[in-house]
């Protein structure tokens, strides 16, 4: 795959694969009679974010900074990955949010590292590689242990997102096709055995998945469709092994970006995330936007919004930024207290 500096909007997952490269050489009308009442009840309030720490530059090599996968970790530090980070440069850090001083958690020469979630079944960060492989480590990143490697079915795993459900299984989003239109969808949904490290394919044939969240009873599954700018809502089986039924929920209008990772908080709210746009849309469970955080952009410095972590217990909302500017880490409100669900992926 060959970089083309002369196109300023890739995909988000693009970029994913083009540094996987570079790392081997992101209704109907009512008829109310009130509809002034109707319009400001779904009009979404608006919040612009602040700028907490600058925590990377673009980087030579790859030409790129692209921070995903925000989690507050035990120490009450935000953990961040650089999915563009070249061989031997930081790709997973922890930031002080008080000092703002931060440290490398994990580096290595071949990875992609797209996201960061703490396992509720072990403590352990797990990192998912979109070369095919998800690690896990203690959270100062010592005791590396390769949780999963090699392909699924006979395909290559682009892990993307992870979403752990209460016993630790993980439901991981496999982001193939990122490159392709999104009628050729050849992404999927796939469970893997908290215990055992066992996968299960859910589903297949899906427009380049990436984020996932379970809503906070654990009860359903969201699933953002990166090439389809769609937002399907999934059932699983009582045991978790398998689908009962799936439709799309949410079709963001995002113009010429995509959208990326998502959070839910403990009222249910869904956070989306952005590619191509410095901004996160919050919606309800019927579909309704009721907010957006905008991201501040000073000459297009900043031109993805991709993750949101929310402090669990707090409304303290973290967004991963990027851009020619380098890689920020802001600041919101979010509009309900964090949770599991909300704090990594």
């Amino acid at each position: 795959m060959t970089p083309d500096r002369e196109k300023p909007l890739r995909t988000h997952l693009g970029f994913i694969a083009l540094a996987a490269v570079l790392v081997l050489s992101g209704c109907t009308a009512g008829t109310s009679t009130e509809p002034v009442a109707a319009a400001e009840k779904h009009s979404p309030s608006e919040q612009t974010a602040k700028a907490l720490a600058n925590v990377t530059s673009v980087h030579p090599s790859t030409g790129m900074t692209l921070l995903e996968g925000p989690v507050v970790g035990p120490d009450g530090d935000l953990y961040f990955v650089d999915v563009t980070a070249p061989p031997g440069a930081p790709k997973v850090m922890a930031l002080d949010v008080s000092s703002l001083e931060k440290r490398t958690i994990f580096t290595d020469g071949t990875s992609a590292v797209t996201s960061a979630q703490f396992s509720p079944r072990d403590g352990r960060l797990y990192l998912t590689d979109y070369l095919g492989t998800i690690i896990s480590m203690t959270p100062e990143g010592k005791d590396q242990k390769v949780f999963h490697s090699g392909p699924v079915n006979g395909a290559t795993l682009h892990a993307d997102d992870i979403s752990f459900d209460r016993a630790g299984n993980l439901y991981v989003t496999d982001a193939a096709g990122a490159q392709e239109p999104y009628w050729k969808p050849q992404g999927r949904l796939i469970r893997i055995d908290g215990a055992t490290a066992e996968p299960t394919v859910l589903a297949d044939r899906l427009a380049s998945p990436n984020g996932v969240a379970f809503t906070p009873g654990f009860d359903g599954l969201w699933m953002s469709l990166n090439t389809a700018n769609q937002i399907d809502y999934v059932q699983l089986t009582d045991d978790g092994r398998g689908v009962n039924t799936a439709h799309p929920a949410i079709h963001v209008s995002a113009g010429m970006g995509q959208i990326d990772s998502l959070a839910v908080d403990a009222d249910g709210n869904l956070y989306v995330g952005f590619h191509n746009r410095a901004a996160i849309l919050v919606f309800d469970t019927e579909g309704q936007q009721t907010a957006t955080i905008n991201i501040p952009s000073k000459e297009g410095e900043i031109m993805s919004a991709t993750n949101i972590a929310i402090k669990p217990g707090t409304k303290e909302a973290y967004v991963t930024a990027s851009g020619k500017g380098g890689g920020w880490i802001h600041t919101f409100t979010a509009l309900a207290e964090g949770i599991r669900q909300s704090n990594g992926g």
